[in-house]
């Protein structure tokens, strides 16, 4: 419309020359779903994730680590060495978030599911307490990682049952996949009733990983087996880390070893060395200020061959985690250092120091190529290389759409960077102006993108198409309903899983 103007005079008018960006959304963000120490929301119906930068500033808004106890067996020989009582169970998503942040993780979200108190006040970790949060979870608009460190803690059927409503909240929101720790995942796939990948079974029928069914799986990943890390120091740790019903036993067992540390002299009389340390030994259960507990602890630590393996022990149990929490961090690092659309494998994970099952590559075979297609990613060492993470397949594993990772996470953000742009175009006139309009500012961004790598062609024409407008995407029908009809193809960047080497003799020519 030509302005009318009554004035003489020169004036100027400006046109715009280019269409509406489209802007790639962040990547790498993962929301965690766990237990905390406090809760920053008044009531679950009001939960909201809440973002968080730093381990420093979750630690002050959700407060730090619980404090586990530890049910002391003599001479232990399980794995993990000594079990979580089940009074104080082993919280996974302080340490979770520290594997997180110390793999390269920025910016993240948490949801508190509630409070350590209530989890040891109930007497176990509630698959309710999931179900109402993740609808919740799967609805935070930046996040494109769902990661539940606690899960694991869950019985095997509610286990399956969380997993797979976890699998569907990510299909419902079309812009998160879900990265699933196995159950009892540091047991051996051996084919066992044991084997957490495909053995034993469950009140609800045959689960584990091989159970998840066929149903969303496109948005699923999971990576076998549990990692020793490191999170935790031999010096965080003191008796206090054992539970007080188990106790005792340690103290008799400290009690018999201390004779054969410190002989006896002829006297029927213990020597003083002996009589210090089982003085020590019986002020091991008397309460006192932080400087005595720990002045015990050292002594017994010096002394005592026993006491220096119950606490390794402690250390290893503590320090074994799922790895889901430190993959997040890995798929961050990853987009920040190469981009979405690069495999996040064949990379270490820091602060990991060995996967607790040593997997060949027969092993993994069945891991990585199941009949069900429900693939495992493999965390594997190899020598001269250390620990690596060893796979990049989706669950999904039978669909050649979906079947790797950094496919089904670059189509989820050109999903969504694309959507974001055209909500400047809803209302807008559903002509060839709007579509020129849209075709070119979608076009610039995948010509962006394939210029980063992230699409295949030797030109853009091969790498990707844009198709909108009457005759080509849209009816006459369409249009007068309102509908304006997009359709973008791109062609993907598929990891190089397999590279095959053919040497051949030929004859001598000169």
């Amino acid at each position: 419309m030509i302005e009318q103007r009554a004035t003489p005079g020169v004036y100027v008018t400006e046109v715009d020359g280019f269409s509406s960006a489209v802007v790639a959304v962040p990547t790498g963000i993962p929301v965690f779903l766990g237990y905390t120490a406090k809760d920053s929301a008044k009531t679950a119906s009001t939960a909201l994730p809440v973002r968080i930068s730093s381990l420093a500033e979750y630690i002050d808004i959700f407060g730090a680590a619980a404090q586990i106890e530890y049910d002391y067996v003599s001479n232990s020989q399980a794995t993990p060495p000594y079990l979580a009582n089940k009074a104080a169970p082993a919280f996974g998503l302080y340490y979770g978030l520290e594997l997180f942040f110390n793999n390269g993780g920025g910016i993240c979200y948490v949801l508190s599911l509630g409070t350590y108190g209530e989890v040891i006040a109930a007497g176990a970790f509630n698959k309710d307490d999931y179900t109402n949060a993740l609808p919740i979870a799967a609805g935070c608009a930046e996040a494109d990682l769902l990661v539940m460190p606690d899960a694991v803690h869950l019985g095997l059927d509610d286990w399956a049952s969380v997993s797979q409503l976890a699998l569907q909240s990510c299909e419902q929101s079309q812009h998160i996949i879900c990265l699933l720790d196995v159950h009892n995942g540091y047991l051996a796939a051996d084919g066992s009733a044991q084997d957490p990948i495909t053995g034993g079974t469950g009140s609800g029928g045959f689960y584990k990983i091989a159970g998840l069914g066929d149903e969303f799986n496109k948005y699923g990943v999971s990576y076998y087996p549990w990692l020793n890390t490191n999170i935790v120091s031999l010096g965080e740790i003191d008796y206090s880390w054992i539970s007080v019903a188990s106790l005792p036993l340690l103290v008799a067992d400290l009690s018999v070893e201390a004779p054969t540390l410190f002989p006896p002299s002829n006297s029927s009389a213990p020597s003083p060395k002996l009589q210090s340390y089982l003085n020590i030994v019986n002020a091991l259960t008397q309460g006192g200020d932080a400087v005595a507990v720990r002045q015990r602890h050292q002594s017994l630590m010096a002394v005592s061959p026993l006491y220096q393996f119950c606490m390794s022990n402690i250390a290893t149990s503590v320090n074994l985690l799922p790895p889901a929490a430190a993959m997040a961090g890995v798929y961050a690092r990853t987009d920040h250092t190469f981009g979405v659309f690069q495999s996040p494998a064949n990379t270490t994970i820091i602060n990991a120091i060995s996967p607790v099952v040593v997997i060949n590559d027969q092993q993994q075979s069945a891991l990585n190529v199941p009949l069900n297609g429900l693939a495992v990613n493999a965390i594997r060492t190899f020598p001269n290389y250390g620990l690596l993470v060893w796979g990049a397949r989706t669950l999904a594993g039978n669909s050649d759409d979906w079947r790797y990772i950094n496919v089904r996470r670059t189509v989820m953000m050109i999903e969504q960077s694309i959507k974001l742009a055209l909500q400047a175009y809803v209302f807008q006139a559903n002509d060839s102006l709007t579509w020129t309009s849209v075709s070119a500012a979608i076009s610039n961004f995948l010509n962006a993108l394939w210029k980063e790598g992230g699409l295949v062609g030797s030109n853009a024409t091969d790498a990707y198409s844009v198709s909108v407008g009457f005759g080509s995407t849209m009816t006459a029908q369409d249009i007068l309903d309102g509908v304006m009809n997009v359709m973008v193809k791109v062609a993907l960047v598929h990891p190089a899983e397999f590279i095959v080497l053919t040497f051949q003799q030929q004859m001598q020519t000169s």
